[in-house]
């Protein structure tokens, strides 16, 4: 019986490694995979998935406003199996569309994203796995000092943390440190 998973972590936990990895498991195996993430994320061009230890993949780019059920039966109804990246930043709806294709085609839905925003707040597709996902797993990175790290703190080029803005904002190590909250916390303090 087909899942929906949500795989999560925090910046620098190799999410998207891993599921380039898992992807490429899935077609050793002889099996077809749709793989897709959010058109918000044009990091690495519109319709690439890339690694920061340089794993990259070409996907299809879900736009906001596109239904991701329909898009799926017009354009992958065929595959054994779909890899979201970057979950985070699809809709709620778009997320009822990846527990549809589970639950009416019986295919797994692996979905791989942040917990949380640099505010320590949920993104809306990650709030909806929460509700809704059959399996839900973290992928740990550690802090600086060694704890787990759980916050994906927004950064300035010279190292202070960010505490205001916008939700999404696309960036990598130049933007954003994985810390431990007591790291993030204290950092904090120190700017203010």
């Amino acid at each position: 019986m087909a899942k929906l998973y949500f795989k999560y972590g925090a910046m620098g936990s190799s999410k998207t490694a891993s599921a380039l990895i898992t992807k490429f498991n899935y077609e050793e195996r002889g099996m077809k995979v749709w793989l897709i993430k959010p058109a918000t994320d044009t990091r690495d061009g519109d319709d690439v998935i890339k690694s920061r230890i340089g794993l990259s993949h070409s996907c299809r780019a879900i736009a906001k406003g596109e239904d991701l059920f329909e898009v799926f039966k017009a354009e992958a109804a065929d595959v054994d199996a779909i890899i979201c990246d970057e979950c985070q930043f699809f809709t709620a709806e778009q997320i009822d569309g990846c527990r549809r294709i589970v639950d009416d085609y019986d295919l797994p839905v692996l979905c791989f994203g942040l917990r949380t925003d640099f505010l320590t707040h949920s993104f809306p597709g990650s709030a909806r796995l929460f509700e809704i996902a059959d399996s839900i797993g973290e992928i740990k990175t550690i802090c600086e000092c060694g704890r787990k790290a759980t916050v994906n703190a927004r950064i300035t080029p010279d190292g202070k943390v960010v505490t205001k803005g916008r939700q999404v904002m696309l960036g990598g190590n130049d933007r954003y440190l994985a810390m431990c909250h007591r790291c993030w916390k204290k950092k904090i303090n120190e700017n203010n």
